[in-house]
């Protein structure tokens, strides 16, 4: 049952919390202990958010969920957890974050509800309405750079922004694109919207944001104003870093079609892990050296 309720929370998606830290890093702040203690509390409380997000809406798929090569596995939909037990889980995730947020001011407090609304909203029938869908989840991590800013009373850049509205953008589009060749013919009887993807039109949609991904990115790294903040000129070569990412993940995708979903591959992927690594360690190193 403990293993059962662990795989609810859905831990290995706590990475994707670690947008909530990308202030802290460039803002300068992580040799502040108390921004960092801070910027922590915000990152449990999304945390435990986004449980709170995985479990209801494992509850109300549930059904769909049994259907699925891969989610039929989930407790819920393997009937391993009640659903009254899980509901009860998903209400104390978000009582918890929203108790931590409460202390982070109400600025944060305003940004983790906006983030708890808009994901039931999403799950009621939001998920359902194509293109709309995928803006939703990446605004959701837009929301976490938002809020971790506000955790530690830093402004955000419009260039973290826009470089995390793309990110997410692409991320989200690639998992469609799995969900649709995993599924082939059985997936608008799994995920509706899917009815109003195709694979030429999503990969489409993959070469528009993976493009501004990396003009994003390299109009960021060479901008005046991170210039005159870092005081360096060095932030452009981490550009390779982040185009061997994007060309990695792009290969897990399309190359190794594991059936895995695509936040688990990367995780498994060594050169993908090694990666990111060695660009965070980069990027650490010119902010503060520089």
């Amino acid at each position: 049952m403990i293993k059962a309720l662990i795989l609810l929370l859905r831990p290995a998606h706590w990475v994707k919390n670690v947008f909530v830290l990308a202030p802290l890093v460039f803002a300068q702040k992580l040799t502040d202990p108390e921004a960092v203690r801070l910027a922590l509390l915000a990152f449990i409380a999304f945390c435990l958010a986004s449980s709170a997000v995985y479990i209801f809406n494992d509850i109300r798929d549930r059904a769909e969920d049994r259907l699925h090569p891969l989610k039929r596995n989930r407790p819920l939909a393997a009937g391993t957890v009640s659903v009254q037990l899980a509901a009860v889980l998903a209400i104390a995730m978000a009582a918890g974050a929203l108790g931590i947020a409460v202390g982070l001011g109400t600025g944060f407090l305003l940004v983790l509800t906006t983030y708890l609304v808009l994901n039931q909203l999403y799950s009621l029938g939001l998920k359902h309405v194509v293109i709309l869908d995928v803006m939703i989840v990446s605004l959701g991590f837009v929301l976490r750079v938002i809020a971790g800013g506000l955790a530690i009373d830093v402004r955000v850049s419009a260039w973290l922004l826009l470089c995390t509205f793309f990110v997410a953008l692409f991320l989200a589009f690639s998992k469609r694109r799995h969900e649709l060749m995993l599924l082939a013919n059985e997936a608008s009887g799994q995920r509706p919207v899917l009815s109003h993807y195709s694979a030429a039109f999503l990969d489409q949609m993959i070469n528009v944001v993976t493009a501004s991904t990396v003009v994003a990115y390299a109009m960021y790294s060479i901008s005046p104003e991170t210039i005159e903040k870092f005081h360096t000129r060095y932030l452009i070569y981490t550009i390779p870093m982040v185009l061997f990412g994007i060309f990695r993940y792009l290969y897990l995708i399309y190359q190794r079609q594991t059936g895995r979903n695509p936040t688990e591959a990367i995780l498994r992927d060594p050169p993908f892990m090694i990666n990111i690594l060695v660009w965070a360690t980069a990027v650490v190193w010119i902010v503060y050296e520089g």
